[in-house]
């Protein structure tokens, strides 16, 4: 019997008279990383801040891990780990600060979570600059720290925005390796990027949305066999959402802010 991390039925946001996502509905099953694929504007980051609660919905209803985004904020919030295309990190913090006072509002008891912050940043390569802060590293290095971050807590479902835009190969090639290895562990992963060769190579299945709606959703391999066999998942994107430019809309400015 299969069994769904997240269910979404008929989910619509309005901001407005504009409809940022119009009657999503999907499944996402358990223990598969789940590709959310749009141009900019689509509607991704709308649905994803609906699923992690960071925003209501204007209508449909959702649930994570079969907990109510709406009536059942906190149960949701406790199973999942987000990373945004923004590193949520402090700046002037060093690294074993930043984990720390992160794992603090997990709960997390202190000598379990500096066992926890050790074995994190030894298995990221970063344990060496535990005592630097944070405004002094790279990309690279903030987006394995958030990965560090997110891990504390052991969370079931894992949300990343855009993990690998900005960086070099060495580190794309060593980032992917941990959303898999993190995958192969039972956790399911909520992906949304607009690399193509990421979304093929770790999605187990991938979701198209544009202008708020969702246009497919299917296997990489199963989409891009209906438009012939050469065809590539770069093909299919363009082919549901056109070859239009999108430009930023700031879809998202128009909505309110509000912290886990």
């Amino acid at each position: 019997m299969v069994k769904y991390a997240i269910i979404t039925d008929k989910l619509t946001k309005k901001f407005g008279d504009f409809v940022a996502d119009n009657d999503i509905s999907l499944k996402v099953k358990e223990g598969e990383i789940f590709g959310i694929l749009g141009p900019n504007g689509a509607g991704k980051t709308t649905l994803i801040s609906m699923l992690t609660t960071l925003i209501r919905p204007t209508s449909g209803h959702a649930t994570v891990l079969g907990k109510d985004i709406i009536k059942q904020q906190l149960e949701v919030r406790k199973s999942i780990g987000v990373i945004t295309e923004k590193v949520t990190m402090y700046p002037p913090l060093t690294a074993e600060e930043n984990l720390l006072f992160f794992g603090r509002l997990y709960g997390i008891e202190r000598k379990q979570l500096k066992e926890k912050i050790d074995s994190g940043l030894e298995e990221f390569q970063l344990s060496k600059f535990k005592k630097r802060p944070v405004g002094t590293f790279s990309l690279g290095m903030k987006r394995r720290l958030d990965l560090v971050r997110v891990l504390l807590n052991e969370p079931k479902i894992f949300f990343l925005d855009e993990p690998t835009v900005g960086l070099d190969p060495i580190t794309v090639s060593f980032i992917k390796k941990k959303i898999l290895d993190i995958n192969k562990k039972g956790s399911t992963i909520i992906l949304t990027t607009h690399i193509m060769q990421d979304a093929d190579e770790l999605s187990d299945r991938v979701a198209m949305i544009d202008h708020g709606n969702l246009m497919a959703c299917d296997t990489s391999a199963a989409l891009k066999k209906k438009l012939g066999k050469k065809a590539t998942l770069e093909e299919v994107f363009i082919h549901y959402a056109g070859k239009e430019l999108r430009d930023e809309t700031g879809r998202m400015s128009l909505a309110p802010r509000r912290g886990f």
